[in-house]
């Protein structure tokens, strides 16, 4: 197999990591300690490497819908992610994810059976009271184990999907206005309705989102105006919940600089009906680049510049998984009208799988809410 030098193509390429079970799963062969946590040299899971001859990520190039929601071969690599806020009728919060990841291991166009470039990496977690339990599946593409389709849409991997209703697929950007979705890992599951009329949010300049004062960007839009009704189930019990879910979708080549080490992300559903993406991308030299979106409840959007973001960390909760991981933050966007901190629902909440990183949901302190917070590179 071709090793491109990518931490996705290490993956799969080396008998090390991995190896191929009688079910035909992947699995990997590392841990998650700090020992098993050496950072590669171009940022975090290598997403900072030279894009070569994957497709470049351009500033002006439309994004069509429903194409978009789609894979896109010839890009290295690309996600469908949702998280959502919930809460049940005992008044407890709750926060599920489900993520699905393509990596191409080599550019060009996907091809059948054995020759397709792509390697299908999916989480999902579930947090809340007891705490915070995730899984992850991998998949090799080409063999129907996991694949993306648009009519009518569905992302998924073994069991696990993201789908519309056959019965409730309209095109265009509404091909995600109803969806279902379901996964299940080691004591716990879910199955969650999401169903949103607002239009999508495009990041950045009409989609294309900097990452980086160096040119390093995605395609980048989102959903986060789902609301949610189903089940979260925990040690065979199964509790009733809504409400909230944003859905991501970014795809790139090459998303981060090699200086950079990873990044923090925030999802905020402000109380006065706001929503707030905000997120910084940490350098080596101690310096970050912030950028985010503040949309209205009626779907209009303005783009925030680095400026006009501040991010700082405030407590930093030990011995995460070997780690010491910034688990309440200070916020402040003070064109949309915020300051205010955000605490993590269940600070132990690391994603333990093939490239460890921080997912859980987040209280909003002083402006009300709730959210998610990702942190990776710790």
């Amino acid at each position: 197999m071709r090793d491109t030098g990518s931490a996705v193509s290490r993956f799969l390429g080396r008998r090390a990591w991995l190896r191929l079970s009688s079910a035909g799963m992947l699995m990997p062969l590392v841990g998650c300690g700090r020992e098993d946590a050496a950072r590669p040299a171009a940022g975090f899971a290598g997403l900072g490497e030279a894009a070569g001859s994957y497709l470049p990520v351009q500033r002006g190039r439309p994004l069509v819908f429903p194409q978009d929601h789609d894979a896109h071969d010839g890009y290295r690599i690309e996600w469908w992610y949702v998280t959502a806020n919930l809460r049940d009728e005992a008044g407890h919060d709750w926060g599920v994810q489900w993520t699905l990841f393509r990596s191409a291991i080599r550019p060009g166009q996907a091809g059948e059976g054995w020759h397709s470039p792509n390697l299908w990496m999916a989480h999902a977690a579930l947090t809340g009271p007891g705490g915070h339990q995730h899984a992850e599946r991998l998949a090799r593409g080409g063999i129907g184990q996991a694949d993306v389709q648009v009519a009518p849409f569905r992302a998924g991997i073994d069991d696990w999907a993201l789908e519309a209703p056959v019965s409730a697929a309209p095109a265009g950007q509404d091909a995600l206005a109803r969806l279902q979705m379901t996964a299940r890992g080691d004591g716990f599951a879910y199955s969650l309705a999401l169903a949103s009329d607002a239009p999508l949010v495009l990041h950045g300049d009409a989609g294309y989102s900097e990452k980086s004062g160096a040119g390093q960007a995605s395609y980048y839009y989102s959903q986060p105006f789902y609301r949610v009704t189903g089940e979260v189930i925990r040690d065979g019990k199964a509790v009733a919940v809504t409400g909230r879910a944003w859905l991501d979708r970014e795809w790139s080549s090459q998303p981060l600089a090699p200086e950079q080490e990873g990044w923090d992300w925030f999802s905020l559903h402000l109380a006065n009906g706001d929503k707030l993406m905000v997120f910084q991308v940490r350098q080596r030299d101690g310096s970050h680049y912030r950028a985010g979106t503040w949309i209205r409840p009626d779907g209009q959007q303005r783009a925030l510049a680095s400026g006009e973001i501040g991010l700082e960390a405030r407590t930093r909760s030990r011995q995460v998984h070997g780690r010491e991981v910034p688990t309440t933050w200070a916020v402040r966007v003070p064109v949309a009208g915020v300051d205010t901190t955000v605490t993590a629902l269940v600070p132990q909440a690391w994603m333990c799988g093939t490239f460890p990183y921080w997912e859980g949901p987040v209280r909003i302190n002083g402006a009300g809410g709730m959210g998610y917070l990702e942190m990776t590179g710790y």
